[in-house]
């Protein structure tokens, strides 16, 4: 009964921190967009004499008022809330350490990219939106291939399967259902929490499917191998290639719609120029708000997808019981929410509930 009131518990903190976030982030936007605090900003970066360098500062204040705001829920949520409920290996140095790092990348990948979208916004006229979104693909494609490689290892220790019965029992399904990939590794993601997870990750060469330390310790290999064929089968689905089609035709029409209403809007405010730095944050405010629009479709797909994969699974190992037991068990370990209202599962899960897996599984003919 205690664990069960833990999870409910667990489940309404974050929750209310996930629509805290939401709120929050476009209550400050709209405020920067629309009160003339981002002309004071734009002002105040004004420093450089170099109009990209402006930029760059501008960005800077930006990005630096939004992480002070930010960084109290941000710690509670995922420090306090984590030690609370018995979740969290990080000690207050590790949780530092793994915000500075996640800070550096952002600040390496985002200041390219926002540089290039200021040029093409000085550059392209009314078009620029075109090219940035064939810029935002290319770099998502990118992204994807050089993650598993690049990226990750700068957060966790990966390692190739141990030879065993459970690398024999899932080299098995892989030869069975004819997938390559370059391997199968296990990550230390016990340095960080208790909980467990898994994932198909990567394009052409770096495809791999990756298993944590947590998860290999506290499942049998029968249930290892449903989360192994789970993750086979977002492969065989082509779920990632699928994902990256979508958000490609998502991006292109944010870009062009949010792109007309950043015209509209700041000509009715006094800015002559879309590239005015003071003008910017409208643009980013239809961006968040379309962001927010499409955040209940992108979750959907995501569970009809966490659904086949799921079908996928019971139909390679026809084990109907471990995957009930690996779905129970997950839910146990990561104290999730078996059975969420579903207005909260519709609009904010990217997997379907526990009790709904578990419920699809024993329909399936």
């Amino acid at each position: 009964m205690e664990k069960i009131s833990n999870e409910k518990i667990y489940n309404k903190i974050k929750l209310r921190l996930s629509i805290i976030d939401l709120v929050l982030d476009l209550l400050l936007i709209t405020v920067l967009a629309f009160s003339g605090v981002s002309i004071l900003i734009a002002d105040a970066a004004a420093l450089t004499g170099n109009i990209y360098g402006d930029f760059l500062l501008f960005i800077l204040f930006i990005g630096l008022g939004f992480s002070v705001i930010g960084l109290p829920f941000d710690f509670y949520g995922s420090y306090i809330v984590e030690h609370k409920f018995g979740l969290s290996n990080q000690t207050i140095l590790k949780w530092i350490w793994e915000r500075c790092k996640s800070t550096m990348l952002s600040v390496v990948i985002g200041v390219p990219v926002s540089l290039v979208f200021y040029f093409l916004i000085r550059s392209m006229g009314d078009n620029w939106w075109l090219y940035f979104a064939g810029f935002i693909f290319a770099i998502s494609v990118f992204m994807a291939r050089i993650a598993p490689v690049v990226i990750f290892p700068l957060f966790y220790k990966f390692t190739k399967l141990e030879d065993g019965e459970i690398k024999e029992k899932l080299e098995k399904i892989l030869a069975d259902v004819n997938i390559k990939i370059t391997g199968i590794f296990s990550f230390n993601m016990s340095k960080d929490t208790k909980k467990a997870n898994a994932g198909f990750t990567g394009l052409g060469k770096s495809k791999r499917i990756i298993l944590s330390d947590t998860l290999l310790e506290k499942f049998t290999p029968d249930e290892i191998a449903i989360v192994f064929a789970h993750e086979a089968g977002h492969y065989k689905h082509r779920h990632i290639v699928k994902n990256i089609m979508f958000s490609t035709v998502v991006i292109f029409a944010s870009f062009y719609i949010c792109s007309v209403l950043h015209s509209i809007t700041i000509k009715s405010m006094g800015f002559e120029n879309v590239y005015d730095l003071a003008a910017l944050p409208a643009l980013i405010f239809y961006l968040t708000l379309s962001g927010l629009i499409m955040m209940p479709v992108t979750n959907y797909i995501s569970r009809r997808y966490e659904f086949q994969a799921d079908a996928y699974a019971l139909k390679i190992t026809a084990d109907l019981e471990s995957f009930v037991s690996t779905m129970e068990k997950l839910a146990e370990i990561n104290l999730a929410d078996k059975e969420p209202h579903p207005v909260v599962e519709f609009f904010l899960y990217s997997h379907p509930s526990i009790k709904r897996r578990i419920e699809a599984a024993r329909n399936l003919k």
